[in-house]
């Protein structure tokens, strides 16, 4: 894992878009710079990633990088590369254990890249990249794309293929520092921008071969077909980050792009989507995003286990604050979402959560508002029975009375009194009240059918089912003798039923893989007789920790993704707006729940 230390914000060049033009006075401390390079060793870091600035002109540069190998960690440099077109530099810091480069150069040619950066950078920066091929490094080189290189990015791919090392990327340029102030001038229209990378893209991909192009800051959307190219300090594995002056160093986050809602709040593909620039949409707005409704998503992911120790403190102390911990008394490294810390008896251990199918808040909602986090108790490549494989984490009581409770990541202990089956058992001697016709939408092999088995063996409840898994249906009818089941989709099966033919409608654990719950919801008001009740449960989303053992094998399963939304009993219930029906009851998902919800209507009369 990498930590990124900003040692300063003094450079030798001056890109029109700098982000941090009106900061190149501040140079960090050096003492400063060498503590937080102390604390990265200390958080458990393996590499220690200098930026700036530029951070290859301070004249401490070789003194932190042979303190960062003495501590057994590697270097990276975020850099212009100017430094590194001197050989005997680079066998310096190749010796002090230089094992990344993250270099920026914003055009194929000379006069492009000089008119951004500064003149006769281009000839010192292209033989730093000559100096970087075959040792290993990898190196990525960082293309901000602006209105002076918007219709020169297919140059830079040609230039690239003299250079089989490295890796491109295409980045939006963000509204920030001398960016914003020159907005108009420098940023282009994200239409524009996009189609640009776009465009290089596809012709790196010809060009160079897969994976040698990659693309940041713009919203996924606007690049299909590349969606998994995408790439930014998670992909590039930091951990934290820090800034000169900041007293710790802290989780690399997304927070300066948003998500527009509700415009993106059904995107298919919302998790693993950077969104946009802050800056950009207070100027512009989001009417060039074109987020995707339909499409599969993931319904759960994984935090992985990381570390386990033994807290130095009583039960009652809370291990996070532990001076003795990995975190040195100190809550700011931990993200809140991401990270989980787990006690049971008198171990702790960490998990951390790399998901990119779920962003930042969906997982801080699962985490902390829904609560639906469990540990994974199986052996088995994907679980199939909530209730024998996970056990429920909640937080520990000992952060109840914290002021820090509502910021801080938390500490989960096991909730061995809590049983995922007894909500399933409660909710289905309810259904098995349920008498003369029912419906069910999404009956799969018949788990819920099994409730009126006996009701439809003497004929006191008169059954119809609709599947659109002909193979489940098959074994539903074995489990269910005398059960009628329709084989298709929900939404065109419904209009086939006659109007008010039906006393009770159930959709169970389907509602979240509609097609079009709209349309459903429209026709179960035609088919429901007046006093008939709909009940609709299904699940949310739900979070793992998991072992790598554990992880390794869940990702090598086979199991695929059937969710088309993941809404909540809130989500739903806000797609119901018909007159006809009736609210009786809902059961919202709360950390003391499991993780289905469920909401009830009456069928209102004629």
């Amino acid at each position: 894992m990498k930590a990124l230390v900003k040692v300063g914000y003094a450079c030798n060049e001056h890109c029109t878009f700098c982000h941090t033009q009106q900061l190149r006075h501040i140079d960090g401390d050096a003492d400063e710079i060498t503590a937080k390079i102390h604390r990265a060793h200390a958080l458990g870091h393996t590499m220690v990633v200098l930026s700036g600035g530029e951070p290859t002109i301070r004249e401490e540069l070789f003194r932190w990088a042979g303190l960062v190998a003495h501590l057994g960690m590697d270097l990276g440099l975020v850099t212009n590369g100017l430094l590194l077109a001197y050989p005997e530099v680079l066998a310096r810091l190749m010796g002090s254990r230089l094992r990344y480069v993250y270099m920026s150069l914003h055009a194929g040619e000379a006069a492009i890249h000089d008119r951004i950066v500064r003149a006769g950078s281009f000839a010192a920066a292209t033989a730093a990249i000559a100096n970087l091929q075959g040792q290993g490094l990898a190196p990525t080189l960082n293309c901000v794309v602006t209105r002076q290189n918007l219709a020169h990015l297919r140059g830079l791919v040609d230039a690239a293929a003299a250079w089989p090392d490295v890796t491109l990327k295409f980045s939006a340029c963000e509204p920030k520092g001398g960016a914003m102030r020159l907005l108009d001038i420098v940023v282009p229209r994200l239409r524009d921008t996009a189609a640009a990378i776009l465009d290089a893209l596809q012709y790196a991909r010809e060009r160079l071969g897969p994976g040698r192009a990659r693309h940041g800051g713009v919203p996924l959307c606007l690049l299909p077909g590349f969606e998994s190219d995408y790439d930014d300090l998670r992909t590039h594995r930091y951990w934290t980050m820090v800034e000169v002056g900041e007293p710790d160093l802290l989780p690399v986050d997304d927070r300066n792009k948003l998500h527009p809602s509700p415009h993106c709040d059904e995107c298919a593909i919302r998790g693993g989507c950077p969104g946009i620039f802050r800056e950009y949409h207070g100027r512009h707005g989001h009417a060039e995003l074109a987020p995707p409704r339909a499409g599969l998503r993931s319904n759960s992911f994984s935090w992985v286990l990381e570390q386990v120790y033994t807290p130095t403190g009583d039960a009652d102390h809370c291990p996070l604050l532990d001076p003795d911990g990995p975190g040195g008394g100190s809550l700011d490294p931990w993200e809140p979402a991401r990270h989980l810390f787990v006690r049971h008896r008198d171990r702790v251990a960490r998990y951390r959560c790399d998901s990119r199918d779920f962003d930042d808040d969906a997982i801080a909602t699962v985490k902390h508002a829904h609560g639906q986090v469990y540990l994974d108790a199986s052996r088995k490549p994907a679980i199939d029975d909530l209730a024998r494989d996970l056990v429920k984490l909640v937080r520990s009581p000992i952060c109840a009375p914290c002021r820090h409770r509502h910021t801080c990541t938390g500490l989960f202990e096991p909730a061995l009194s809590f049983d995922l089956a007894d909500a399933e058992a409660e909710l289905r001697a309810r259904l098995a009240q349920l008498g003369g016709d029912v419906l069910e939408i999404g009956c799969g092999s018949g788990r819920i059918t099994a409730v009126w088995r006996d009701a439809i063996a003497r004929g006191a409840v008169r059954w119809c089912g609709i599947e659109p898994d002909r193979d489940a249906l098959a074994r539903l009818h074995e489990r269910v003798p005398g059960a009628q089941g329709r084989a298709g989709l929900a939404e065109d099966e419904l209009p086939k039923l006659p109007g008010a033919s039906v006393d009770h409608a159930v959709i169970a654990h389907a509602w979240n893989h509609l097609d079009d719950p709209t349309r459903v919801i429209d026709e179960l008001a035609r088919v429901l007789r007046p006093g008939g009740e709909l009940w609709i449960f299904d699940d949310v989303p739900f979070g793992l920790a998991r072992t790598g053992a554990q992880q390794a094998r869940a990702a090598a399963a086979t199991a695929a993704w059937e969710h088309l939304r993941n809404d909540d009993a809130g989500a739903a219930a806000a797609r119901i707006v018909h007159t006809e029906f009736v609210a009786l009851e809902r059961r919202d998902i709360a950390p003391d729940t499991g993780n289905q919800w469920l909401i009830r209507y009456r069928r209102s009369p004629a």
